[in-house]
């Protein structure tokens, strides 16, 4: 038989809680010197983000005034090179004439290049920190409640502090991005050095390798196949932050997909969302056997 709080005292009704006075007034405090500070170092935000406002612009004009062939043209002759896998290409061209077809390109490409840029900072800024995770085991121990933190947290959380401090735009939306794709580049290249066969690292030592020598010519290269499915999935946390993102103005294909959340158009969306399928899709194919091309040559010269 349930007990009813009524005949219980009051405290052990409802949990003690602090009291909301108490609450709102920390709240207020932490709030008025995040925003304080934010205004205090402004305009050194905007100096040091601007290169990535320049980058994302100029690589944004390239795809969206190349004419569509030569971009359609390179984005077979790049997935041919990285897959060596005539179906993928194949697939490549079929999506990217249907998105052309239902008058989505412009949009693709605008989402094409968030998406390069985005994955590119998050391996400038992933591969460092996942090598220093694999030399030294306390930073790893730090690191990874961190990527715990930022892996479970919702995607839109991630908005909130971004537009406080950079306010609404494609860099705010690119700096959400990068925040949540980055972990599983740091995981992925962390993991990969440290399956580095130890037998190998110590034929290294016996040669007289130093440790940037090991690094360059023996544990990248090894761990190379488990870092390209770190960028794999990067890629692929990235197109899916692409949606949220747009709520702080990040154009593309996930401005149309909110549109039409928002309106209740279901082709709209349903296209939209075909078109980032493909997308995810064709870099998902190619990464992949990209990293079994790398595997397999892994295994022949140090099988």
């Amino acid at each position: 038989m349930a007990i009813q709080c009524t005949i219980l005292p009051n405290v052990l009704c409802n949990f003690p809680a602090i009291d909301e006075s108490i609450i709102r007034l920390a709240r207020k405090n932490i709030d008025d010197g995040f925003r304080a500070s934010v205004r205090a170092y402004g305009n050194l935000i905007d100096a040091i983000v601007q290169p990535l406002q320049w980058f994302l612009n100029y690589l944004e004009w390239v795809f969206t005034n190349t004419p569509w062939f030569i971009i359609l043209v390179a984005m077979m002759l790049v997935v041919y090179a990285a897959s060596r896998n005539l179906k993928i290409v194949a697939g490549t061209a079929i999506s990217m004439i249907l998105i052309g077809v239902f008058g989505l390109w412009t949009d693709t490409m605008v989402t094409l290049a968030m998406v390069t840029v985005c994955t590119l900072i998050a391996i400038v800024i992933g591969l460092p920190i996942g090598i220093l995770m694999a030399r030294s085991d306390r930073l790893q121990s730090i690191v990874n409640p961190i990527l715990d933190v930022m892996q479970t947290m919702p995607s839109f959380v991630y908005l909130i502090p971004v537009v406080v401090i950079f306010g609404i735009g494609k860099v705010p939306g690119l700096i959400a991005v990068v925040i949540y794709a980055v972990p599983p580049m740091i995981r992925l290249t962390n993991l990969g050095i440290r399956l580095v066969d130890k037998e190998v690292l110590e034929a290294a030592d016996a040669f007289g390798s130093s440790h940037r020598q090991k690094l360059f010519n023996v544990q990248i290269p090894l761990a190379l196949p488990t870092i390209m499915a770190g960028i794999n999935q990067t890629i692929m946390m990235s197109l899916a932050m692409v949606v949220v993102a747009s709520m702080v103005g990040v154009g593309g294909l996930g401005k149309n997909t909110l549109q039409a959340i928002n309106n209740q158009f279901f082709t709209v969306g349903f296209l939209n969302g075909f078109a980032l399928v493909a997308i995810a899709i064709i870099f998902d194919r190619t990464s992949q056997a990209y990293g079994r091309r790398l595997q397999k040559h892994s295994e022949v010269i140090h099988g």
